[in-house]
């Protein structure tokens, strides 16, 4: 059994072998595999291998930390764009609450104003009226001319005379 297995892992190896160069001839026949050998880029890294494996395996551990990074920013690009989004609406709401309410106040400050000129103009037309409007005469009583004319001749200082005129045409 000991010797069994030897082969056994022996014919496995043998046909990974296989397996390996097959895919390392389909790599070096691959088109562009030949055009970057063909590159200074690829001959310097043909005659140097140890900077070839080491660019290989920088490369392959860069690939994890760029891969956040870019993650990150299109995760940030996105969070920006939805916080733009929602900071430009509560903005715009709260500038329409504002002006709703600027506009009812303007509203409710135009219909007083409104009402108290409405009413002003209403009284002092009233006044205005009443102030210079033709009054009717009315009908003459002596007694009223008399006593009004006595009062005025009293206190103008009249004469004796001048009084007693009055007094014999309103009696």
């Amino acid at each position: 059994m000991a010797k069994g297995e030897p082969t056994s892992v022996s014919k496995d190896l043998k046909e990974l072998q296989g397996k390996l160069s097959l895919l390392i001839k389909s790599f070096q026949n691959n088109s562009k595999v030949v055009a970057f050998m063909k590159s200074p880029v690829g001959q310097c890294l043909d005659r140097h291998p140890f900077l070839a494996l080491s660019v290989l395996v920088f490369v392959a551990m860069s690939a994890v930390p760029v891969g956040l990074f870019l993650l990150l920013v299109v995760l940030s690009s996105l969070a920006a764009l939805v916080g733009v989004i929602l900071l430009e609406g509560l903005v715009i709401s709260v500038g329409g609450l504002t002006l709703l309410c600027v506009l009812s106040g303007l509203v409710f400050l135009s219909l007083a104003i409104s009402g108290t000129v409405m009413v002003s103009s209403v009284v002092i037309g009233s006044l205005i009226s009443y102030w210079f409007s033709p009054r009717p005469l009315a009908k003459q009583n002596p007694s009223a001319d008399c006593q009004l004319a006595m009062k005025a001749a009293d206190l103008a200082g009249l004469y004796q005379e001048g009084l007693a005129g009055w007094t014999h045409r309103c009696f």
